[in-house]
């Protein structure tokens, strides 16, 4: 059973990632969001217009080994991500007691928003895989105006924190 499942997950995981086309492009505003974290804290992309610029990564499942491996190498560079004025905003389709536990058991310092259904964030951010209802393994670098200023549509798990960290360093 549970070689089974790993085997869909990685499915969905690929599937994600094909399906990473957004209808979003850099240079056009962000859209609003407002979501609850795995802490039940209501976390809305005004809370850090003006402030910090955001790091909203999307990815299909927490669990599974590939969303795993990039929520702990954005953990791994945080403080890097930090000290170069971003927060990081994971988002997926699981709740948000999920969120909680995957979370804690991998110690992430940001926070998860959950987006059952797609409807907050996945859908209007254009990542949502329909067929199988997650979202694609897409981040958008968005700066402290709002603007989206990159897409990352060709993530590479294990080493996303230095994917951000270029992005951000093209915008200082």
């Amino acid at each position: 059973m549970r070689h089974t499942r790993q085997i869909v997950y990685g499915m969905l995981a690929a599937v994600g990632a094909v399906a990473g086309a957004t209808n979003l492009q850099v240079g056009m505003p962000a859209p609003a969001f407002k979501a609850q974290d795995q802490n039940g804290e209501t976390v809305r992309l005004a809370d850090y217009l003006g402030k910090s610029n955001v790091i909203l990564y999307f990815y299909p499942k927490d669990g599974t080994p590939g969303c795993t491996a990039e929520a702990c190498s954005l953990r791994d560079g945080y403080h890097a991500i930090q000290a170069a004025g971003a927060v990081v905003l994971g988002v997926s389709a699981d709740s948000v007691g999920r969120h909680a536990d995957f979370a804690k058991k991998h110690q992430l310092p940001f926070s998860l928003l959950a987006d059952p259904g797609g409807v907050e964030l996945i859908k209007p951010y254009g990542v949502w895989v329909p067929v199988i209802g997650i979202a694609s393994r897409v981040t958008f670098i968005i700066d402290k105006s709002g603007t989206i200023k990159d897409i990352v549509t060709k993530v590479n798990t294990g080493a996303h924190d230095q994917q951000v960290l270029e992005s951000l360093k093209k915008l200082l």
